[in-house]
């Protein structure tokens, strides 16, 4: 076993940078707010005018902080390795994690090599974020006091996570601190996973020939956490004009359109990240790692990290090790594991940023050839009538002589990464036949039906995504289509309420339970003969299907064989089915009372504070919702979940934003936001939105200038509302 240097505990405070003038700063900042103009539509919606496109990054960041600076703020925690000075010292390790990608001193380093344009936006998304903090001193700041340039490095991309969360914690402790184990596995944190809203999205791409205008169309349907991100609109006199969802702090729009394009990105399962199993020795007290016929020195580092202990701020120092295949992140059959991510701030900001002010598919491509992308797919639709698709981006080529999902070699140099595939070596689709392109975090090979790309023309790693229930749901309503469609019933079916894992798992209970073992077993049975398998909040079908499917997942864990064949998935007995129906009818009874109950009575939408992490209440007022989880198939998904003190269900992810976008002479939309734009329960825009979003009723989207006059409630500039 090779020795390491440990973390040592010291207390103590660092040293703070020097900032310059406050004075000259507050000019600068003053000067820019006269170039910004902000008009609040009547959903609170902020339209941000600037001059340049860093006057309306300026004006964006001051908007969200208006609407939500604790998200602003903790996401910026996260990113750049502090949380644990807010959370304590259970955030150490995810502080180590961003830490072993990038420490701060190499932030800045990278910030300073960007090119002039990028400096500029970052400089506007630190200024315009601590001219809030400026003109609103009774909002108090819990860790960061001073926002800086370099911060947006650490927070490039704008996914739930990014890439970096797939690295384990857990596996980091265990390699970085003294005498501690890897956790056993949690079999309560599995059955979590299994149960939990996937996170993802929907992207579906319309052709005109399929639209009564004639004009490509665009469903924008991400599905994140609940308040995840806000709705905006950024305007410049330097061809920005972007609107749709910003994730909290990011200067860039991530999913959303401008007047030309559109975009919707959905999460995607393709190969990008790889492990690599390192030799390493000592002599004299440094490490190498042997690579080839070299031994190659391993870069080490120090860090010292902060993390809240009661009242006291305590610091923790570790020496972290890198190879040229990445960080060390953990430890196989006692040896090294270095994991590698992207990891390209700068370029990833441009792609983040340009992928905004696009006018058609070619300037789109051009753009994915950044190839910086990493977590994601992308549906597409333009004002010149095409629609597209890329699967993937970021997709590092690898020897097809090794199996890359799993650790590989790093003493063999033939295991190392061989640069980039390019957008022509990746899958892409580009008006097909059908008229039409889904993703739903599925496999691309079902994309466009019988016009989709072909398995064997790919490398294994460039696509091992699994069909799932939303994927067999959207193609089923596409190919089903039946005349040409408008944003209103474009609407319809992305909110088509049948839910095709039920028309596996219903048909195979009533085979196992035949008549029923009792009276109200019966009664039951007959319900679910006649169901339709669609979600309604008037369903007691769906409230018995609902939670009978959770139970199968908890004892069988093989639900999604129906979807994807699985020769090793468990089917279960007829026993054990009876098994599960039985405990499900006596769960619901005691939680309910009775087993008939509708849906709208248990799925509920509320919002009670604009907390981040968000408490419910049965008691408290609530918003019967009738839509249900994306683990059924459902294209609108909605998951909801009970806590402890709670057995209703309250929706906390799903369909967050989402847009339905026309492409022509002008732009049309329209578009829903969860809850509403504002975390402040005080604001009318706190919970304007919700039954809006219950009953799908979407708003219009203000995109020109004399529309959003007319809708306009308030104008002001930063610092003057």
């Amino acid at each position: 076993m090779l020795k390491r240097f440990f973390p040592v505990i010291t207390i103590g405070l660092l040293l703070a940078c020097q900032s310059p003038n406050p004075q000259d700063e507050l000019k600068r900042w003053e000067a820019q707010a006269e170039r910004v103009e902000i008009i609040r539509d009547d959903f609170g919606v902020p339209h941000i005018y600037g001059k340049s496109d860093a006057d309306a990054v300026f004006g964006l960041l001051y908007a969200q902080c208006e609407d939500d600076f604790r998200r602003v703020e903790r996401n910026y925690l996260w990113a750049t390795g502090r949380l644990a000075e807010l959370e304590g010292e259970k955030e150490l390790y995810s502080d180590l994690r961003a830490n072993l990608y990038m420490t701060e001193e190499e932030a800045r380093q990278t910030y300073e090599k960007a090119p002039v344009w990028l400096k500029e936006l970052c400089v506007a998304f630190a200024d315009g974020v601590n001219y809030y903090l400026h003109t609103h001193p009774e909002v108090k700041p819990q860790v960061i006091t001073k926002y800086e340039p370099w911060m947006p490095m650490f927070f490039f991309e704008g996914s739930i996570g990014g890439d970096i969360e797939r690295i384990s914690t857990s596996a980091l402790q265990a390699f970085y601190e003294q005498d501690s184990a890897l956790a056993v596995v949690d079999s309560k944190a599995i059955e979590r996973q299994l149960l939990d809203e996937p996170q993802g999205s929907n992207g579906i791409a319309i052709a005109p020939s399929l639209s009564e205008s004639g004009n490509a169309m665009l469903l924008i349907n991400p599905h994140t956490s609940f308040y995840f991100r806000p709705e905006v609109h950024v305007i410049s006199e330097e061809g920005l004009n972007a609107y749709g969802a910003v994730t909290w702090g990011q200067f860039f729009v991530y999913q959303g359109f401008n007047e030309k394009t559109g975009w919707i990105h959905t999460s995607t399962f393709v190969d990008f990240i790889d492990e690599f199993v390192e030799e390493v020795g000592e002599e004299n007290g440094n490490y190498f790692y042997r690579f080839g016929e070299e031994k190659r020195p391993v870069e080490t580092r120090e860090v010292t990290l902060k993390y809240k202990d009661g009242d006291q701020l305590k610091e923790k120092t570790f020496t972290i090790y890198r190879t040229h295949h990445g960080p060390i992140t953990h430890q196989q059959d006692g040896k090294w594991v270095a994991t590698r991510i992207n990891w390209d701030p700068v370029h990833a900001l441009e792609q983040s940023y340009t992928r905004t002010k696009l006018k058609n598919f070619a300037e789109f491509k051009d753009m994915m050839n950044i190839r910086t992308n990493s977590s994601n797919n992308t549906v597409f639709a333009d004002a010149e009538g095409n629609i597209g698709y890329f699967h993937g981006n970021f997709i590092p080529k690898r020897n097809p002589a090794f199996d890359f999902s799993k650790p590989v070699d790093g003493t063999n140099p033939s295991t190392d990464w061989q640069g980039l595939h390019t957008v022509d070596e990746s899958i892409v689709i580009l008006n097909p036949g059908t008229g039409w392109i889904q993703n739903c975090n599925s496999t691309p090979f079902t994309a466009a039906a019988e016009f989709s790309p072909k398995k064997e023309d790919y490398p294994a790693y460039m696509a091992p995504d699994s069909e799932n229930f939303r994927g067999l749901h959207a193609v089923k309503v596409l190919q089903d289509l039946q005349g040409k469609l408008n944003l209103d019933s474009f609407l319809s079916l992305a909110y088509d309420p049948y839910l095709p894992a039920f028309e596996f798992l219903i048909p195979e209970l009533l085979k196992a339970v035949g008549s029923g073992a009792n009276p109200e077993q019966k009664q039951v049975i007959d319900l679910l003969k006649t169901w339709d398998f669609r979600t309604s909040k008037e369903s007691v079908a769906m409230s018995v299907a609902h939670f009978y499917g959770e139970n199968y997942q908890r004892a069988f864990r093989s639900l999604n064989r129906f979807a994807q064949p699985n020769p090793n998935a468990k089917i279960p007995t007829s026993a054990e089915i009876k098994e599960v129906f039985a405990q499900t009818l006596e769960q619901m009874k005691a939680d309910f009372g009775t087993w008939n109950t509708p849906w709208g009575e248990i799925n509920r939408f509320q919002r009670l504070n604009g907390d981040i992490n968000a408490a419910f209440d049965d008691s408290k007022p609530y918003i019967p919702v009738g839509l249900a989880s994306g683990n059924w198939g459902a294209l609108a998904a909605y998951g909801a979940r009970s806590t402890e003190n709670t057995k209703r269900l309250y929706g906390y992810r799903g369909n967050s934003f989402v847009a339905v976008v026309e492409f022509g002479e002008k732009v049309k939309a329209k578009t829903i936001l969860a809850g509403g734009q504002s975390a402040d329960p005080n604001s009318p825009h706190f919970f304007d939105q919700a039954q809006r979003y219950a009953d799908v009723d979407f708003k219009e989207v203000a995109f020109y200038r004399e529309d959003v006059e007319q809708r306009a409630t308030s104008k002001y500039h930063p610092g003057k509302p």
